[in-house]
């Protein structure tokens, strides 16, 4: 319950800040399309995983930007094997230059291969993951973590809730 409160909080105000911000409507919108992405990669006891996401966003404001991502997911917990892709949507808030903050919603679609003797079994199925986060931003590049809202250990290929991350845009 308060993580939809903090959410519904969260979302509420980067709308709020998104609408009070001043809009040039002489720009034109290809010319103003950063692209870039992010990876993740993270090492564990018994785990592996790793992750490559290509996104274009577009600044609404100096402040408030908001685009798509293709995501692409690895990940070996013991003997199990997990191949997740996908698409995201993302928002980006930057209340001064140094912080960026974000929402995302990511839909993943994952096949996973996990042993049980004497065979191996073959799970497919959709895992969404809602994000928020924050982190320092210097020029184009952000590093910090965000945490995963909708986390369920067993269907996740991610190995818990809060994760790193470094987005990269130019």
């Amino acid at each position: 319950m308060i993580k939809k409160i903090i959410f519904t909080c969260f979302i509420s105000l980067l709308t709020h800040m998104t609408f009070a911000q001043y809009f040039d409507n002489n720009s034109n919108f290809l010319n103003r399309v950063r692209f870039g992405g992010s990876l993740g990669l993270g090492f564990f006891n018994g785990g592996f995983n790793a992750s490559v996401s290509p996104s274009a966003i577009y600044p609404f404001t100096n402040e408030f930007s908001a685009g798509a991502s293709l995501n692409f997911n690895y990940a070996k917990f013991n003997d199990d094997k997990l191949l997740a892709y996908g698409g995201s949507i993302i928002s980006l808030y930057n209340p001064i230059p140094e912080l960026q903050l974000s929402a995302e919603f990511e839909q993943l679609r994952i096949n996973r291969t996990y042993e049980a003797i004497p065979n191996y079994i073959e799970d497919n199925y959709w895992s969404p993951a809602l994000f928020i986060g924050a982190g320092y931003s210097s020029y184009n590049v952000t590093v910090g973590l965000r945490y995963n809202l909708l986390y369920r250990e067993n269907e996740s290929i991610y190995a818990n809730a809060l994760l790193p991350f470094i987005r990269v845009y130019f």
